[in-house]
């Protein structure tokens, strides 16, 4: 292309074509860096003139975004009459907004530090301010190690410094006047048992001892009498008072108990006194009529006032009515259970005797049932046996008319021996009526035998009859 647009000039045709190839090739990388330079200049221009129009735009902060960026741009007049900022790359003009926001968070976040420095510093201040104020309360008595913020409420609220207290927000790194207030009384208290060995050496020093009737007044006059009570604080005097008033009392106590022992070992010694009295002392004794006998013993001398002699007297006396009645009653609980006793063992006597009546009564009715069955099986199996005698009979006496030959004589023996195979089913027999028949149980000590007495009876009976019966049939014969 370059050679049709310079192939009719004689420059052109003046040189051979290596060196128009050559030149023209240097030619082209010259006109390309100069461009490259332009559009590098163009895009530096371009970029700080967009940095310069946001810079001095106070609508946009570090919040604002790119959308809203571009609308406050279109409405700049400086962008606005700027072609060729308005023809700039859109990438290097969101590059150079991004950058632009960074630079405004990094300022947004500095004006926080620089604002939270600034609080910290005033509510120190005000804290500083606060302790000094607690110091002056201290220094005039208002607040001790026994103070309480409800008490001192009305007089804190009413001071500056404590209101500008109340303006510092409560999640803030710092503390609040109510917890610098306790924070106070407890360091207050702890330097209790280290300003309670001053004050046991200022009484030392002294001489003084707290007794249980001593006030408050007498022990703080004695305390403020020396310069080593400047420092002590009024809570830690009055809790040291508490406790040496308190060690006072467990003293009186322990005194008082120790007292109390004494005069009951001394009333258990008149009242041993008074019970080995010979001759004894009468339920209706006075002590104005036995006092005499007992004024030159230890025990009555130990009791020192008239009143406790009688007093204790008269517990004796309650104590020795109060034996007798027992006693007393007692005897009388001890017939009574004799008495009671007595009729116990003749009921049971008589119940045994009932007990023994009526089981002897049952033995005897069942004996009869008993007899009465026998007797019932036995009429009937002797009715059944005399039947059959009878038949046994005329078979013979037919037997008899028929022939008088020896063949009679066998004939009896098989008669005989039919008899007494008869005889003894009728007496088996009668043995499974008798076991079916089983007797009722006894109650009492025999309830684990039988009563078999009704059954050997009938069975003896039985025995007779056949006997009897069998003697019949011989005779008849």
């Amino acid at each position: 292309k370059a050679e049709q647009i310079f192939g009719e000039m004689e420059v052109w045709n003046a040189i051979s074509e290596r060196d128009r190839l050559e030149i023209y090739e240097d030619v082209l990388f010259f006109l390309s860096k100069k461009e490259k330079e332009q559009a590098k200049q163009l895009r530096k221009r371009n970029w700080e003139a967009l940095k310069n129009i946001l810079d001095n735009m106070a609508n946009v902060t570090y919040s604002t975004t790119w959308s809203e960026a571009q609308q406050y741009l279109m409405d700049n007049p400086t962008f606005a009459e700027d072609e060729e900022l308005q023809n700039m790359d859109k990438e290097d003009a969101l590059i150079c907004f991004e950058e632009h926001i960074r630079a405004l968070e990094k300022e947004e976040e500095e004006e926080k530090q620089k604002s939270l420095l600034r609080e910290r510093r005033r509510q120190r201040k005000n804290r500083e301010s606060f302790q000094i104020f607690l110091d002056e309360l201290h220094e005039h008595g208002q607040l001790h190690s026994m103070s309480s913020w409800m008490e001192l409420y009305p007089t804190i609220s009413s001071d500056i410094r404590f209101t500008n207290m109340l303006g510092q927000p409560v999640f803030s790194l710092g503390s609040t006047a109510l917890d610098l207030f306790k924070f106070y009384v407890e360091d207050l208290k702890a330097r209790y048992h280290d300003e309670k060995k001053i004050i046991k050496d200022i009484l030392k020093d002294k001489g003084f001892v707290v007794e249980v009737n001593t006030t408050f007044e007498d022990f703080v006059a004695i305390i403020s009498s020396t310069k080593r009570s400047t420092t002590l604080d009024a809570g830690n005097i009055k809790l040291a008072f508490n406790s040496l008033l308190e060690k006072a009392e467990a003293r009186e106590r322990e005194r008082e108990k120790e007292e109390a022992r004494k005069m009951k070992r001394k009333e258990s010694a008149f009242k041993s006194m008074l019970k080995q009295a010979t001759p004894p002392i009468e339920l209706d004794a006075v002590w104005e009529d036995i006092r005499e006998r007992f004024v030159k013993e230890p025990a009555f001398e130990d009791i020192t006032l008239e009143s406790e002699r009688k007093r204790i007297f008269k517990d004796f006396m309650h104590v020795l009515e109060h034996e007798c009645q027992h006693h007393h009653s007692k005897n009388k609980k001890h017939s009574k259970k004799s008495k009671k006793h007595h009729r116990k063992r003749s009921r049971s006597r008589s119940g045994s005797d009932s007990d023994d009546d009526d089981s002897h009564s049952k033995k005897k009715r069942q004996r009869s049932e008993s007899r009465s069955a026998s007797e019932h099986s036995s009429s009937a199996e002797s009715e059944r046996s005399y039947k059959k005698s009878k038949k046994h009979k005329k078979k013979s006496k037919k037997r008899r008319h028929k022939s008088d030959s020896p063949e009679s004589d066998a004939e009896r023996e098989k008669d005989k021996k039919e008899k007494d195979r008869e005889s003894e089913k009728d007496r088996s027999r009668q043995r499974s009526e008798s076991k079916h028949k089983s007797p009722k149980k006894k109650t009492g000590k025999d309830s684990g035998n039988w009563d078999t007495s009704g059954s050997e009876l009938s069975e003896g009976e039985l025995e007779k009859r056949r006997r009897t019966l069998l003697e019949q049939l011989d005779d008849d014969q």
